[in-house]
Formats: C-alpha cells, structure tokens, sequence
C-alpha cells in the first residue's frame, strides 16, 4: 500500500517498563502520546522482567484504547501498526509484539517492526525537523549507545557499554544512596545543590581497547566504596552534613558520568568530521549532560539538539515516526516477525552501514 500524509498509525512499545501507545498521522503529526507508568517496581528499587511482562498483559489494550479515544478515532480508522521488537526485555517486548500482531491480523492492515535504538534516535522527528548527518547518543536505563547517521535511515554503530548502561548507573548509584527508583531525577536534582568537583571519581575511557565505548560500572563501585567507608550518611540522613555530602556525591557522580559521555561525543565528531549532536534517550532529560553538549556543540562551531523530556523517555510516538518512514519506503514486516532482546542481533537490514 502507499502510505498517504491522512492515513493513520497506531504505535506500540513494551520494551522495558512503560506501555505505550500513540497514534500518528501520515505526514508525521502526533495526534495521542498515552504512556502507561507502571508501579510495581518501586518496592524493589528496579525493574523485576517478570513482573513488567504482566503489567504490559493488564496495560496493553487499555492504553491503546486510551491513545485512539484521544486521537478522537477508531480502530477501523487505523492504516497500519509499528511496534517495537527489539532490544529490549524478552517477555515484555513478546507482549507488545503480540497484541500489533493480533490488531494487525483482524484488520488486515501492515505490520511494521521498529528497532527501539532507531526510535530514540528518530523521536526528535516527532516535534520538530532535525537534519542529518549528526552524531547521536541513546542513553536510557538500558542502553548507552553511541551512533553516526550520515543520513536518516542509515546508521553506524561507533560504540556502546561494556556493562552498565549510564541510567542504569544512575539508578544503581541512586539505591545505595536511599533515594528509591527512578534515581536519575532525583540524581540530578540532588546534583544541583553539590559540588561536582568535591570528589574525584574514575572516569573509563578505554583508550587502548575501545576508545567509544563505555563502561560505568567501575564508577558505581567507587562511589559505593566511597560512601561506605566516609560513614556520612549512616544514621539520621536530615543532618545538615549528610545532606551537603549527598548532594556532593550526587554532584561528582553525575559529573563523571558527563564527563565520559560528552568526552566519547567529541571523539566520535572528531572521527566522523560531524558537528552536530543529537541527545536521546532517558538520560538526555538531564539537565547537566543537555547543558554539558550544548556548551561542547559551541565549541566546536556545531550545534546539538535533545527532544522534550516526554520523548526521550520510553513511549510509542518515536516507533511511530521510524514506522511511517519504513512505510513510505515501501517496507511491511510479516507475522513472523520476531522479538529480539539484543542489539547485537538486532539489524537494521540495509539500513545499518558499517563502519569506515
């Protein structure tokens, strides 16, 4: 089918821990954006696979419902589906998968399968132009990946994490420090008040081996080995002193986490020749690294962008626009189309290209 500027998408995504659910028009225009927060997580300071699996059961169709009564359309008003099918958690992402597929199937309507790193990449589409080439960053809990797109729809993967993904880090760092899940907002706005300079926590380039990718876990132990051994915040945590130490630990952690992020940025301009910088992903919501990039962005006679904080974080508006794109290329996927929980073997057919 040719997909028209009127014809209508419905988007899916169950990758991790919110359902999400957004209707899109043809020619890009966000009509419904529904996330679906889930808060059973809480209890155990982190997401628990099994039980987001059943929450997305539970979630599913009422937020679909939701996101087309919003749109003020029907079901039958729908001209395909998109939907997230990797990476991400396996039985979360089965349960997304098998409700497109289901709705697709009764409608007889295209399928398309969406790579959630692509939809990050691409949610700044959803409110405004971005052009290409640029160097993006997707920095969420679960990812940390740092990619060139020479051109929409092309993309070379320069570099990733070894371990912890940097909101992973953040929410790890966040629960030895008691301040419950998600930790990166509260990191950040405990940050504020610190000095990021206070303590001096490593920082892992990988010069020898992989100077793009990341690996953040040295640092978490750090900082927990640090708090630890300092005492501070044992006891009654509304002591002026231990308030001023976390937020200095809070300020110094987030500034190392920046540091390398911004740091692998610049290197991957340099090796691209690319001035432009592209933030996505939950992390980009932080107001130190938007701060951090813009300021590098400067330097280098560049310019870097960075969506609103309602689509760097998980939601189905950013599988929508990488939906509409494959569909106005001509491209559908089959019922047969699979979830897949790594990157690694996760492909982007002709759309990824290598490295130089």
């Amino acid at each position: 089918m040719t997909f028209s500027e009127t014809d209508l998408l419905l988007a899916i995504e169950t990758s991790c821990d919110d359902t999400c659910a957004a209707v899109l028009r043809g020619d890009r225009t966000v009509l419904s954006n529904v996330v679906a927060r889930q808060d059973v997580h809480e209890e155990y300071i982190g997401v628990v696979p099994e039980l987001a699996s059943r929450e997305h059961l539970r979630l599913l169709l009422p937020t679909v419902r939701r996101a087309l009564d919003l749109a003020e359309v029907r079901l039958e008003d729908i001209s395909a589906i998109a939907v997230t099918h990797g990476p991400g958690l396996i039985g979360c992402l089965l349960v997304g998968l098998a409700g497109a597929k289901g709705l697709a199937m009764s409608r007889g309507i295209p399928l398309v399968g969406v790579n959630h790193i692509e939809g990050h990449l691409s949610a700044i589409l959803a409110e405004r132009e971005w052009e290409a080439p640029f160097v993006g960053l997707v920095a969420s809990g679960g990812h940390t990946e740092l990619v060139h797109v020479p051109e929409w729809g092309r993309y070379e993967l320069l570099g990733a994490t070894r371990d912890d993904a940097a909101g992973e880090a953040f929410d790890k760092v966040a629960k030895m420090l008691g301040l419950g899940f998600p930790g990166g907002p509260v990191v950040d706005k405990l940050a504020a008040n610190g000095n990021p300079s206070a303590f001096r926590y490593p920082r892992a380039w990988l010069d020898k081996d992989a100077p793009l990718d990341f690996s953040f876990s040295g640092l978490k132990t750090a900082v927990k080995y640090h708090v630890e051994k300092e005492g501070v915040l044992d006891g009654d945590m509304g002591r002026p002193e231990a308030q001023a130490f976390l937020a200095d630990v809070c300020a110094s952690f987030q500034a190392a986490v920046i540091d390398v992020l911004v740091g692998k940025i610049e290197r991957a301009c340099t090796l691209t020749g690319t001035k432009r910088i592209l933030l996505s992903g939950g992390v980009a919501c932080n107001r130190a690294l938007r701060e951090a990039a813009s300021q590098l962005a400067l330097r280098i006679g560049g310019e870097a962008a960075y969506p609103a904080p309602r689509l760097c974080a998980d939601n189905a508006a950013m599988i929508g626009v990488v939906g509409l794109a494959r569909l106005r290329a001509g491209e559908s996927d089959g019922l047969d189309l699979p979830a897949v929980a790594n990157l690694d073997d996760l492909t982007f057919g002709s759309r990824w290209v290598q490295p130089a």
